[in-house]
Protein backbone atom coordinates (compact mmCIF):
# COMPACT_ATOMS: atom_id res chain seq x y z
CA UNK A 1 0.00 0.00 0.00
CA UNK A 2 1.94 3.19 -0.84
CA UNK A 3 1.55 5.96 1.35
CA UNK A 4 -0.65 8.76 1.25
CA UNK A 5 -0.44 12.56 1.75
CA UNK A 6 -3.02 14.96 2.96
CA UNK A 7 -2.68 18.75 2.21
CA UNK A 8 -2.10 19.20 5.95
CA UNK A 9 0.90 16.90 6.20
CA UNK A 10 1.85 19.00 2.98
CA UNK A 11 1.67 22.01 4.52
CA UNK A 12 2.95 20.39 7.50
CA UNK A 13 6.29 19.66 5.18
CA UNK A 14 6.48 23.07 3.79
CA UNK A 15 6.80 24.54 7.07
CA UNK A 16 9.56 22.68 8.14
CA UNK A 17 11.13 22.74 4.96
CA UNK A 18 10.99 26.74 4.42
CA UNK A 19 11.99 26.94 8.53
CA UNK A 20 15.15 24.79 7.74
CA UNK A 21 16.08 26.66 4.13
CA UNK A 22 15.72 29.85 5.97
CA UNK A 23 18.17 29.15 8.80
CA UNK A 24 20.84 27.34 6.70
CA UNK A 25 21.30 29.75 4.41
CA UNK A 26 21.54 32.99 6.88
CA UNK A 27 24.36 30.44 8.47
CA UNK A 28 25.84 29.81 5.24
CA UNK A 29 25.82 33.20 3.76
CA UNK A 30 27.15 34.75 7.31
CA UNK A 31 29.76 32.17 7.77
CA UNK A 32 28.49 32.27 11.50
CA UNK A 33 29.00 29.08 13.52
CA UNK A 34 25.88 26.80 14.02
CA UNK A 35 26.48 27.47 17.88
CA UNK A 36 25.85 31.21 17.59
CA UNK A 37 22.69 30.82 15.25
CA UNK A 38 21.04 31.36 19.18
CA UNK A 39 22.64 34.58 19.47
CA UNK A 40 21.43 35.50 16.06
CA UNK A 41 17.88 34.89 16.75
CA UNK A 42 17.95 36.86 19.75
CA UNK A 43 18.53 39.88 18.14
CA UNK A 44 16.48 39.42 15.08
CA UNK A 45 12.80 38.96 16.84
CA UNK A 46 10.91 39.04 13.63
CA UNK A 47 12.94 36.14 11.97
CA UNK A 48 12.79 34.80 15.80
CA UNK A 49 9.17 35.42 15.99
CA UNK A 50 8.83 33.21 12.57
CA UNK A 51 10.30 30.48 13.52
CA UNK A 52 8.61 30.15 16.34
CA UNK A 53 4.94 30.42 14.77
CA UNK A 54 6.22 27.84 12.49
CA UNK A 55 7.55 25.42 14.57
CA UNK A 56 4.60 25.61 17.09
CA UNK A 57 2.08 25.38 13.70
CA UNK A 58 4.13 22.52 12.43
CA UNK A 59 3.71 20.77 16.11
CA UNK A 60 0.05 20.86 16.36
CA UNK A 61 -0.79 20.45 12.60
CA UNK A 62 1.61 16.94 13.69
CA UNK A 63 -0.20 16.11 16.89
CA UNK A 64 -3.70 16.29 15.20
CA UNK A 65 -3.58 14.59 12.49
CA UNK A 66 -1.17 11.67 13.83
CA UNK A 67 -3.59 8.81 13.71
CA UNK A 68 -4.70 7.43 16.52
CA UNK A 69 -3.02 4.31 18.30
CA UNK A 70 -5.04 1.10 18.32
CA UNK A 71 -4.47 -1.52 20.77
CA UNK A 72 -5.00 -5.22 21.15
CA UNK A 73 -7.45 -5.27 24.03
CA UNK A 74 -7.25 -8.59 24.89
CA UNK A 75 -8.01 -11.99 22.90
CA UNK A 76 -9.45 -15.11 23.27
CA UNK A 77 -9.32 -18.91 21.60
CA UNK A 78 -11.96 -20.96 21.70
CA UNK A 79 -10.74 -24.74 22.94
CA UNK A 80 -13.73 -27.16 22.28
CA UNK A 81 -14.97 -29.98 24.64
CA UNK A 82 -12.89 -33.12 25.36
CA UNK A 83 -15.32 -35.35 23.40
CA UNK A 84 -14.37 -33.38 19.98
CA UNK A 85 -11.28 -34.37 19.82
CA UNK A 86 -9.90 -36.36 16.44
CA UNK A 87 -7.05 -38.89 16.74
CA UNK A 88 -6.18 -40.92 14.44
CA UNK A 89 -8.58 -43.51 15.30
CA UNK A 90 -11.37 -41.41 15.59
CA UNK A 91 -10.73 -40.76 12.13
CA UNK A 92 -10.22 -44.37 11.25
CA UNK A 93 -13.64 -45.41 12.80
CA UNK A 94 -15.14 -41.85 10.79
CA UNK A 95 -14.15 -43.79 7.30
CA UNK A 96 -15.36 -47.26 7.97
CA UNK A 97 -18.60 -45.78 9.07
CA UNK A 98 -19.32 -43.52 6.64
CA UNK A 99 -18.59 -45.88 3.64
CA UNK A 100 -18.27 -42.67 1.57
CA UNK A 101 -14.38 -43.19 0.20
CA UNK A 102 -12.78 -45.92 -2.00
CA UNK A 103 -9.75 -47.90 -0.49
CA UNK A 104 -7.27 -46.36 -2.64
CA UNK A 105 -8.68 -42.65 -1.35
CA UNK A 106 -8.78 -44.21 2.51
CA UNK A 107 -5.22 -44.94 1.87
CA UNK A 108 -4.21 -41.92 0.55
CA UNK A 109 -5.66 -40.11 3.36
CA UNK A 110 -4.05 -42.42 6.01
CA UNK A 111 -0.83 -41.16 4.60
CA UNK A 112 -1.14 -37.39 4.35
CA UNK A 113 -2.44 -37.95 7.34
CA UNK A 114 0.89 -39.50 8.89
CA UNK A 115 3.24 -36.85 7.08
CA UNK A 116 0.52 -33.73 8.18
CA UNK A 117 2.21 -33.19 11.49
CA UNK A 118 -0.79 -32.90 13.22
CA UNK A 119 -1.49 -34.80 16.35
CA UNK A 120 -4.36 -36.97 18.02
CA UNK A 121 -5.42 -34.27 19.94
CA UNK A 122 -7.09 -31.82 17.44
CA UNK A 123 -10.44 -31.28 17.35
CA UNK A 124 -13.05 -31.92 14.57
CA UNK A 125 -16.87 -30.42 13.55
CA UNK A 126 -19.74 -32.06 15.25
CA UNK A 127 -21.22 -33.87 12.29
CA UNK A 128 -18.34 -36.46 12.50
CA UNK A 129 -19.38 -37.99 15.78
CA UNK A 130 -23.04 -38.34 14.66
CA UNK A 131 -24.71 -41.31 13.68
CA UNK A 132 -25.84 -39.82 10.48
CA UNK A 133 -22.48 -38.78 9.27
CA UNK A 134 -24.16 -35.92 7.03
CA UNK A 135 -22.65 -32.41 6.95
CA UNK A 136 -25.82 -30.64 6.95
CA UNK A 137 -26.49 -26.93 7.50
CA UNK A 138 -27.30 -27.09 11.09
CA UNK A 139 -24.20 -28.46 12.15
CA UNK A 140 -22.07 -26.00 9.75
CA UNK A 141 -24.20 -23.38 11.61
CA UNK A 142 -23.70 -25.32 15.01
CA UNK A 143 -20.13 -25.57 14.70
CA UNK A 144 -19.51 -21.77 13.80
CA UNK A 145 -22.09 -20.62 17.09
CA UNK A 146 -20.37 -23.52 19.55
CA UNK A 147 -16.29 -21.66 18.64
CA UNK A 148 -18.10 -17.83 18.20
CA UNK A 149 -20.13 -18.11 21.30
CA UNK A 150 -17.28 -19.57 23.75
CA UNK A 151 -14.88 -17.17 22.45
CA UNK A 152 -16.72 -13.74 22.41
CA UNK A 153 -17.88 -14.93 25.87
CA UNK A 154 -14.44 -15.02 27.23
CA UNK A 155 -13.18 -11.90 26.17
CA UNK A 156 -15.91 -10.34 27.04
CA UNK A 157 -15.61 -11.65 30.91
CA UNK A 158 -11.20 -10.77 30.31
CA UNK A 159 -12.18 -7.07 29.15
CA UNK A 160 -15.13 -6.24 31.83
CA UNK A 161 -16.52 -5.08 28.25
CA UNK A 162 -20.42 -4.76 28.12
CA UNK A 163 -21.87 -5.65 24.46
CA UNK A 164 -23.46 -2.47 24.37
CA UNK A 165 -20.15 -0.33 24.54
CA UNK A 166 -19.42 -2.29 21.02
CA UNK A 167 -19.13 -0.12 18.19
CA UNK A 168 -17.92 -2.02 15.64
CA UNK A 169 -18.38 -5.68 14.96
CA UNK A 170 -16.33 -7.68 12.01
CA UNK A 171 -16.52 -11.68 11.96
CA UNK A 172 -14.74 -14.00 9.41
CA UNK A 173 -15.08 -17.04 7.83
CA UNK A 174 -13.24 -18.18 5.33
CA UNK A 175 -15.34 -20.74 3.70
CA UNK A 176 -19.01 -20.09 5.32
CA UNK A 177 -21.36 -17.70 4.53
CA UNK A 178 -24.97 -17.87 6.76
CA UNK A 179 -27.95 -16.10 6.08
CA UNK A 180 -28.72 -14.14 8.74
CA UNK A 181 -24.71 -13.65 8.43
CA UNK A 182 -22.42 -14.61 11.42
CA UNK A 183 -22.30 -10.67 12.01
CA UNK A 184 -25.89 -10.88 12.39
CA UNK A 185 -26.19 -14.07 14.89
CA UNK A 186 -23.52 -12.33 17.16
CA UNK A 187 -25.49 -8.98 17.09
CA UNK A 188 -29.02 -11.12 18.27
CA UNK A 189 -27.27 -13.24 20.34
CA UNK A 190 -25.86 -10.10 22.65
CA UNK A 191 -28.18 -7.61 21.80
CA UNK A 192 -25.96 -5.41 20.48
CA UNK A 193 -26.95 -1.83 19.41
CA UNK A 194 -28.79 -0.73 16.65
CA UNK A 195 -26.00 1.79 15.07
CA UNK A 196 -23.68 -0.79 15.44
CA UNK A 197 -21.31 -0.84 12.32
CA UNK A 198 -21.09 -4.30 11.22
CA UNK A 199 -18.85 -6.33 8.66
CA UNK A 200 -18.79 -9.76 7.52
CA UNK A 201 -16.26 -11.55 5.41
CA UNK A 202 -15.86 -14.89 3.40
CA UNK A 203 -14.23 -16.65 0.76
CA UNK A 204 -11.12 -14.77 1.94
CA UNK A 205 -9.81 -18.32 3.13
CA UNK A 206 -6.63 -18.49 6.24
CA UNK A 207 -5.42 -14.74 5.92
CA UNK A 208 -9.21 -13.18 7.04
CA UNK A 209 -8.09 -13.02 10.66
CA UNK A 210 -4.83 -11.05 10.25
CA UNK A 211 -7.63 -8.86 7.77
CA UNK A 212 -10.02 -8.47 10.00
CA UNK A 213 -7.53 -6.64 12.61
CA UNK A 214 -6.22 -4.06 10.20
CA UNK A 215 -9.77 -3.70 8.73
CA UNK A 216 -10.94 -3.02 12.40
CA UNK A 217 -7.62 -0.71 13.45
CA UNK A 218 -8.69 1.67 10.07
CA UNK A 219 -12.29 1.86 11.18
CA UNK A 220 -11.33 2.56 14.08
CA UNK A 221 -8.76 5.34 12.83
CA UNK A 222 -11.26 6.62 10.37
CA UNK A 223 -14.06 7.26 12.93
CA UNK A 224 -12.94 8.13 16.49
CA UNK A 225 -16.21 8.62 18.00
CA UNK A 226 -16.15 4.27 17.53
CA UNK A 227 -14.20 3.14 20.73
CA UNK A 228 -14.36 -0.88 20.39
CA UNK A 229 -14.36 -3.01 17.62
CA UNK A 230 -15.34 -6.79 18.45
CA UNK A 231 -13.09 -8.83 15.67
CA UNK A 232 -14.64 -13.05 15.41
CA UNK A 233 -12.16 -15.04 13.35
CA UNK A 234 -13.67 -18.44 13.02
CA UNK A 235 -14.42 -21.36 10.69
CA UNK A 236 -17.17 -23.71 9.83
CA UNK A 237 -15.82 -26.70 8.53
CA UNK A 238 -18.39 -29.25 7.83
CA UNK A 239 -20.18 -28.02 4.51
CA UNK A 240 -16.71 -28.57 2.92
CA UNK A 241 -16.06 -32.00 4.09
CA UNK A 242 -14.76 -33.72 0.42
CA UNK A 243 -16.76 -36.83 0.46
CA UNK A 244 -15.22 -37.60 -3.36
CA UNK A 245 -12.18 -39.16 -4.68
CA UNK A 246 -10.08 -35.79 -5.97
CA UNK A 247 -6.43 -36.31 -4.26
CA UNK A 248 -6.42 -32.29 -4.57
CA UNK A 249 -9.14 -32.49 -2.42
CA UNK A 250 -9.47 -34.81 0.11
CA UNK A 251 -6.27 -32.77 1.55
CA UNK A 252 -8.23 -30.87 3.35
CA UNK A 253 -10.02 -33.45 5.17
CA UNK A 254 -6.79 -34.52 6.67
CA UNK A 255 -5.62 -31.17 8.25
CA UNK A 256 -8.19 -28.79 8.49
CA UNK A 257 -9.95 -28.57 12.13
CA UNK A 258 -12.20 -26.78 14.45
CA UNK A 259 -11.17 -23.22 16.00
CA UNK A 260 -12.12 -19.55 16.41
CA UNK A 261 -10.66 -16.69 17.99
CA UNK A 262 -12.18 -13.56 19.16
CA UNK A 263 -10.20 -10.11 20.37
CA UNK A 264 -11.27 -6.90 21.14
CA UNK A 265 -9.40 -4.04 19.68
CA UNK A 266 -9.58 -0.15 20.66
CA UNK A 267 -8.64 3.52 20.11
CA UNK A 268 -9.41 4.70 23.35
CA UNK A 269 -5.93 5.98 24.76
CA UNK A 270 -6.96 5.31 28.32
CA UNK A 271 -6.93 1.50 27.62
CA UNK A 272 -3.04 1.86 27.03
CA UNK A 273 -2.69 0.75 30.67
CA UNK A 274 -4.87 -2.38 30.57
CA UNK A 275 -4.16 -3.38 27.34
CA UNK A 276 -2.01 -6.41 26.16
CA UNK A 277 -0.47 -5.03 23.15
CA UNK A 278 -0.33 -1.96 20.22
CA UNK A 279 -1.16 -2.53 16.67
CA UNK A 280 2.02 -0.63 14.48
CA UNK A 281 2.01 -1.56 11.12
CA UNK A 282 0.31 -3.87 8.59
CA UNK A 283 0.63 -4.61 5.36
CA UNK A 284 -1.69 -6.58 2.39
CA UNK A 285 -0.43 -7.98 -0.81
CA UNK A 286 -3.00 -9.41 -3.50
CA UNK A 287 -1.72 -11.82 -6.39
CA UNK A 288 -5.22 -12.85 -7.62
CA UNK A 289 -4.13 -11.35 -11.08
CA UNK A 290 -1.73 -14.58 -11.78
CA UNK A 291 -3.54 -17.25 -12.83
CA UNK A 292 -1.76 -19.94 -10.91
CA UNK A 293 -1.67 -18.00 -7.42
CA UNK A 294 -5.42 -17.09 -7.91
CA UNK A 295 -5.92 -20.96 -9.17
CA UNK A 296 -3.91 -22.60 -5.99
CA UNK A 297 -6.80 -23.23 -3.63
CA UNK A 298 -9.99 -22.98 -5.23
CA UNK A 299 -13.66 -23.97 -4.33
CA UNK A 300 -14.93 -26.57 -6.76
CA UNK A 301 -17.26 -29.68 -7.38
CA UNK A 302 -15.37 -32.78 -8.72
CA UNK A 303 -16.63 -34.90 -11.75
CA UNK A 304 -19.47 -36.24 -9.86
CA UNK A 305 -20.75 -33.16 -8.33
CA UNK A 306 -18.88 -33.26 -4.85
CA UNK A 307 -18.32 -29.77 -3.55
CA UNK A 308 -15.00 -29.45 -1.85
CA UNK A 309 -11.70 -27.36 -1.70
CA UNK A 310 -8.55 -28.19 -4.59
CA UNK A 311 -4.83 -27.42 -3.00
CA UNK A 312 -2.81 -27.91 -5.78
CA UNK A 313 0.32 -29.06 -6.10
CA UNK A 314 1.53 -25.37 -7.41
CA UNK A 315 0.40 -23.72 -3.89
CA UNK A 316 3.74 -24.60 -2.09
CA UNK A 317 5.78 -22.33 -4.82
CA UNK A 318 2.66 -19.79 -4.64
CA UNK A 319 3.02 -18.85 -1.31
CA UNK A 320 6.90 -18.81 -1.68
CA UNK A 321 6.84 -16.58 -4.59
CA UNK A 322 4.40 -14.23 -3.40
CA UNK A 323 5.97 -14.32 0.36
CA UNK A 324 9.04 -12.88 -1.34
CA UNK A 325 7.38 -10.20 -2.85
CA UNK A 326 5.23 -9.47 0.28
CA UNK A 327 8.62 -8.86 2.12
CA UNK A 328 10.10 -6.52 -0.48
CA UNK A 329 7.31 -3.84 0.67
CA UNK A 330 7.18 -5.22 4.50
CA UNK A 331 11.00 -5.10 4.69
CA UNK A 332 11.44 -1.22 4.45
CA UNK A 333 8.80 -0.24 7.05
CA UNK A 334 9.99 -2.94 9.31
CA UNK A 335 13.88 -3.59 9.13
CA UNK A 336 16.30 -1.26 11.31
CA UNK A 337 18.98 1.18 8.70
CA UNK A 338 21.28 -1.96 8.44
CA UNK A 339 19.77 -4.56 7.29
CA UNK A 340 18.48 -2.55 4.70
CA UNK A 341 21.74 -1.22 3.56
CA UNK A 342 22.77 -4.44 3.90
CA UNK A 343 20.42 -5.87 1.40
CA UNK A 344 20.53 -2.72 -1.09
CA UNK A 345 24.12 -3.54 -1.44
CA UNK A 346 23.52 -6.87 -2.62
CA UNK A 347 20.92 -6.08 -4.62
CA UNK A 348 23.49 -3.21 -6.43
CA UNK A 349 26.30 -6.20 -6.58
CA UNK A 350 23.71 -8.94 -7.99
CA UNK A 351 22.48 -6.68 -10.70
CA UNK A 352 26.56 -5.33 -11.36
CA UNK A 353 27.83 -9.35 -11.38
CA UNK A 354 28.14 -10.70 -14.84
CA UNK A 355 28.59 -14.25 -15.70
CA UNK A 356 26.99 -17.62 -14.66
CA UNK A 357 27.80 -17.80 -10.94
CA UNK A 358 25.55 -14.34 -10.52
CA UNK A 359 24.65 -14.02 -6.46
CA UNK A 360 21.28 -13.63 -5.53
CA UNK A 361 20.55 -10.70 -2.85
CA UNK A 362 20.36 -11.31 0.27
CA UNK A 363 17.37 -12.44 2.48
CA UNK A 364 17.26 -9.43 5.22
CA UNK A 365 17.50 -11.43 8.80
CA UNK A 366 13.71 -10.56 10.22
CA UNK A 367 14.84 -11.63 13.50
CA UNK A 368 15.98 -8.04 13.92
CA UNK A 369 12.82 -6.32 13.33
CA UNK A 370 10.65 -8.59 14.96
CA UNK A 371 11.14 -10.96 18.48
CA UNK A 372 8.51 -13.21 17.88
CA UNK A 373 6.94 -14.94 14.89
CA UNK A 374 3.19 -16.24 14.70
CA UNK A 375 3.39 -17.89 10.97
CA UNK A 376 0.19 -19.34 9.85
CA UNK A 377 -0.11 -23.41 9.81
CA UNK A 378 -1.37 -23.84 6.68
CA UNK A 379 0.24 -27.21 7.07
CA UNK A 380 3.63 -28.73 7.36
CA UNK A 381 4.84 -28.09 4.41
CA UNK A 382 3.90 -24.13 4.06
CA UNK A 383 5.99 -24.00 7.18
CA UNK A 384 8.56 -25.24 5.93
CA UNK A 385 8.62 -23.33 2.43
CA UNK A 386 8.27 -20.20 5.10
CA UNK A 387 11.21 -21.00 7.15
CA UNK A 388 13.45 -21.86 3.83
CA UNK A 389 12.22 -18.34 2.03
CA UNK A 390 12.87 -16.00 5.43
CA UNK A 391 15.62 -18.48 6.83
CA UNK A 392 14.37 -19.16 9.82
CA UNK A 393 15.47 -21.75 12.56
CA UNK A 394 13.32 -24.30 13.69
CA UNK A 395 13.62 -22.57 17.22
CA UNK A 396 11.98 -19.30 15.43
CA UNK A 397 9.44 -21.78 13.54
CA UNK A 398 8.45 -23.58 16.42
CA UNK A 399 5.24 -22.06 17.76
CA UNK A 400 4.09 -22.86 13.74
CA UNK A 401 4.81 -26.01 14.50
CA UNK A 402 3.17 -27.25 17.91
CA UNK A 403 0.07 -25.17 17.38
CA UNK A 404 -0.51 -27.09 13.98
CA UNK A 405 0.26 -30.47 15.84
CA UNK A 406 -1.98 -29.63 18.80
CA UNK A 407 -4.76 -27.70 16.74
CA UNK A 408 -4.20 -28.67 12.67
CA UNK A 409 -5.14 -26.24 10.91
CA UNK A 410 -8.12 -23.96 12.26
CA UNK A 411 -7.72 -21.41 9.03
CA UNK A 412 -7.50 -17.46 10.06
CA UNK A 413 -7.76 -18.10 13.57
CA UNK A 414 -4.35 -20.35 14.19
CA UNK A 415 -1.93 -17.28 14.47
CA UNK A 416 -4.08 -16.39 17.61
CA UNK A 417 -3.23 -19.99 19.19
CA UNK A 418 0.62 -19.38 18.22
CA UNK A 419 0.16 -16.12 20.25
CA UNK A 420 -1.27 -18.17 23.03
CA UNK A 421 1.81 -20.48 22.69
CA UNK A 422 4.13 -17.63 23.34
CA UNK A 423 2.50 -16.30 26.32
CA UNK A 424 1.99 -19.85 27.91
CA UNK A 425 5.83 -20.17 27.42
CA UNK A 426 5.88 -16.99 29.45
CA UNK A 427 8.17 -15.70 26.34
CA UNK A 428 6.74 -12.04 25.25
CA UNK A 429 8.00 -9.15 27.14
CA UNK A 430 7.10 -5.86 27.31
CA UNK A 431 8.56 -3.62 24.04
CA UNK A 432 8.96 -7.30 22.35
CA UNK A 433 7.36 -6.94 18.39
CA UNK A 434 5.64 -10.03 17.47
CA UNK A 435 4.56 -10.12 13.42
CA UNK A 436 1.59 -11.99 12.35
CA UNK A 437 1.84 -13.65 8.73
CA UNK A 438 -0.73 -15.40 7.05
CA UNK A 439 -1.67 -16.60 3.52
CA UNK A 440 -5.28 -16.67 2.01
CA UNK A 441 -6.59 -17.51 -1.03
CA UNK A 442 -7.01 -15.57 -3.99
CA UNK A 443 -3.84 -15.45 -3.25
CA UNK A 444 -3.24 -13.00 -0.82
CA UNK A 445 -0.45 -12.55 1.99
CA UNK A 446 -1.20 -10.45 5.10
CA UNK A 447 1.04 -9.13 7.86
CA UNK A 448 0.27 -7.53 11.07
CA UNK A 449 2.74 -6.20 13.32
CA UNK A 450 2.16 -5.63 17.64
CA UNK A 451 4.30 -4.25 19.89
CA UNK A 452 3.49 -6.06 23.35
CA UNK A 453 2.70 -3.26 26.28
CA UNK A 454 3.33 -5.99 29.60
CA UNK A 455 5.37 -9.04 30.39
CA UNK A 456 4.06 -12.19 30.77
CA UNK A 457 4.69 -14.93 33.85
CA UNK A 458 5.35 -18.13 33.77
CA UNK A 459 2.67 -18.75 36.90
CA UNK A 460 0.50 -16.37 35.22
CA UNK A 461 -1.05 -18.57 32.21
CA UNK A 462 -4.99 -17.51 31.82
CA UNK A 463 -7.44 -19.80 32.35
CA UNK A 464 -9.02 -19.50 28.97
CA UNK A 465 -5.75 -20.07 27.14
CA UNK A 466 -5.97 -23.26 24.99
CA UNK A 467 -2.45 -24.63 26.10
CA UNK A 468 -2.81 -23.87 29.64
CA UNK A 469 -3.66 -28.34 30.44
CA UNK A 470 -0.87 -29.32 27.66
CA UNK A 471 1.93 -26.27 27.42
CA UNK A 472 4.60 -28.53 29.64
CA UNK A 473 4.75 -30.99 27.18
CA UNK A 474 5.76 -28.86 24.54
CA UNK A 475 7.94 -28.44 22.32
CA UNK A 476 8.00 -32.11 21.20
CA UNK A 477 11.34 -33.75 20.09
CA UNK A 478 10.55 -34.86 17.40
CA UNK A 479 7.60 -33.57 14.69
Amino acid sequence: MKPSFTSIQLLQASFATLLTFTLLIHTLLSGTPFTHLLHFLTHNPHLSLTCACCALISLYLFLSTRPPQVFLLDYSCFKPDFDRKCSFEACEYFLRRSARFTTVSENFMRGIYKKSGLGDETYAPPFIFQSNQEATLKCAVQEAEEGMFSAVDSVLSKTKLDPQQIDVVIVTSGTFSSVPSLSSILAHRYKLRPDIKSFNLSGMGCSSGVMCIDLAAKVLRGCTKSKYALVVITESISLNWYFGDDRSMLVTNCIFRVGCAAAIITNDPSCCRFAKMELVNSLRTHHGADDSAYRAAFQMEDDLGNLGISLTKDLIRVAGTNLREHIRSLAPRVLPLSQLVLYAYSVVGSVLSRGESKPKPIVPDFRTAFEHFCIHTGGKAVIEQVGRVLRLSEEVTEPARMSLHRFGNTSSSLVFYELAYFEAKARVKRGDKVWMLAFGTGFKVCSIVFKSLRDTCDDDIEIDNPWRDCIHRYPLKTW
